[in-house]
């Protein structure tokens, strides 16, 4: 159930969405070292870095993602949680509605290259200068994200902070990062499009049909008598009512409102058809000329228009 709008009208249409799983699949190169003939001497070995910079933050998680079933990101205003069912990632709290799988693959594969680059203060006194306060106490800016397996353990647990803002053209983007149960903090390399709002992973396109393409309309309200409205056949795309006959006149604007009924339609919110709110407005019946027709049962609620 899609609560829409278009412009500045609201309208909707009952639509599902099947989203396709897809691999992440890292890609990676491997530096080939050329001894000389010539030289004699091997060079000594340079000293091993210190540990974790400039390592990965997570070896081998690429490997792992597979099992992966659970996302969670957390703030001290708002949680928000992705589950998988089955090849899908939904939304529970929006209806199990499936998320943008493009922001998903965003986020997971950040995480598989997010490298920590220098080690910052150990000082927790110090966290909320680098945004890395506890993410549950008030007013922080920090975020915590978990991802976590089918058997309930974690296979990430990160607190995000800072982005560090760089000028320099083609510099990677690097955020301040600590684990939760540890007091060191790290600058690490990486983009980690992490967000808490969950209007942000939904793709709210329903979509985008040109009025010339309707062909008729057929309006059903209870105790009334059908209204039927039907394309003159002009470029214009115009609709004009035909049934019944003795139907008032109605402006253009009116008619030329319904005919842009699925012009860059969205929808601003969403649930579970059983859980639908509001009265039941009647039925829509729409008829395109290459022969799609589409049914809207709109409900209203207040001055929300659900379908």
């Amino acid at each position: 159930m899609l609560r829409a709008c278009a412009g500045a009208r609201q309208r909707g249409i009952k639509g599902s969405g099947n989203m396709q799983r897809r691999s992440l699949i890292l890609l990676g190169s491997a530096a080939v070292i050329a001894m000389a003939g010539a030289l004699l001497i091997k060079p000594p070995a340079p000293p091993a870095p210190p540990a974790g910079t400039g390592g990965l933050a997570f070896a081998g998680l690429a490997q792992r993602l597979g099992n992966a079933a659970r996302i969670e990101v957390r703030r001290h205003d708002g949680a928000l949680e992705i589950i998988r069912r089955g090849d899908v990632w939904v939304l529970p709290a929006k209806g199990d509605y499936p998320i943008r799988q493009e922001k998903l693959r965003e986020l997971l594969t950040g995480l598989t290259e997010l490298r920590l680059m220098e080690p910052r203060t150990g000082n927790p006194e110090m966290f909320d200068r680098l945004g890395l306060e506890d993410p549950m106490k008030e007013g922080a800016t920090s975020t915590l994200l978990r991802v976590v397996d089918a058997q309930g353990s974690a296979m990430v647990e990160l607190v995000i902070g800072r982005r560090r803002v760089r000028t320099q053209g083609n510099v990677p983007e690097s955020a301040y990062v600590r684990r939760p149960n540890e007091n060191q903090a790290w600058l690490a390399e990486g983009r980690i499009p992490v967000d808490a709002d969950p209007q942000l992973w939904l793709d709210r396109d329903i979509a985008n049909l040109p009025r010339e393409r309707v062909q008729r309309v057929t309006i059903a309200r209870a105790g009334e008598a059908p209204l039927v409205l039907t394309h003159t056949g002009q470029p214009d795309g115009k609709l004009v009512i035909t049934s019944p006959a003795d139907a008032p006149p109605a402006d253009d604007v009116s008619l030329d409102e319904v005919a842009r009924s699925f012009e860059f339609l969205t929808f601003l919110d969403v649930r579970r058809e059983a859980d639908a709110p509001g009265e039941v407005l009647g039925e829509a019946r729409f008829e395109m000329t290459d022969k799609l027709t589409i049914i809207a049962r709109p409900r209203k609620q207040g001055e929300e228009i659900w379908v």
